[in-house]
């Protein structure tokens, strides 16, 4: 049952108790059945929404834990290795879980200076130019034998 419905369920229960009539007339205002109302009041909670919630709990423990910054794979691996989770859990379930949750990783991507690394990038290729150019300098042609000649 969707936690929409869930609720409404829960205001016309409240509402009914002190009015008689009034559970025919809300049920027809959000267009449900008197029958689906009741079986929806009584119905009991399934193993997968049992599991969905422990696992919402979890979730929000670890992400603060680790301070909002932990993505969905390494809270999967936290999951996998944390106790009171006895069943499996898949990355989908954590992405899933964490979008129900408004859950994103609050981990800042680091600001590079571009003008240290311009700077650093005029060096070095300056280095490297001088280097090639005494090396041009410095070297002189050296001797090698073809065919009983040496040529310089």
């Amino acid at each position: 049952m969707n936690q929409k419905r869930r609720l409404s369920y829960c205001a016309i229960q409240e509402i009914s108790r002190d009015n008689h009539g009034a559970v025919s007339k809300l049920l027809k205002l959000i267009g449900v059945s008197r029958q689906a109302y009741y079986k929806g009041l009584r119905r009991k909670e399934t193993s997968w929404e049992t599991q969905d919630r422990q696992l919402k709990k979890r979730v929000q423990y670890w992400f603060d834990f680790h301070q909002q910054g932990i993505g969905a794979g390494n809270l999967l691996t936290n999951l996998q290795f944390d106790q009171s989770i006895n069943f499996y859990v898949s990355l989908k379930m954590v992405r899933r879980v964490m979008r129900e949750l408004n859950l994103r990783c609050q981990v800042r991507v680091k600001k590079h200076s571009r003008s240290k690394e311009n700077e650093r990038r005029i060096v070095k290729s300056s280095a490297t130019f001088v280097q090639k150019r005494l090396h041009v300098v410095s070297s002189t042609p050296k001797p090698c034998a073809v065919d009983d000649s040496v040529y310089r």
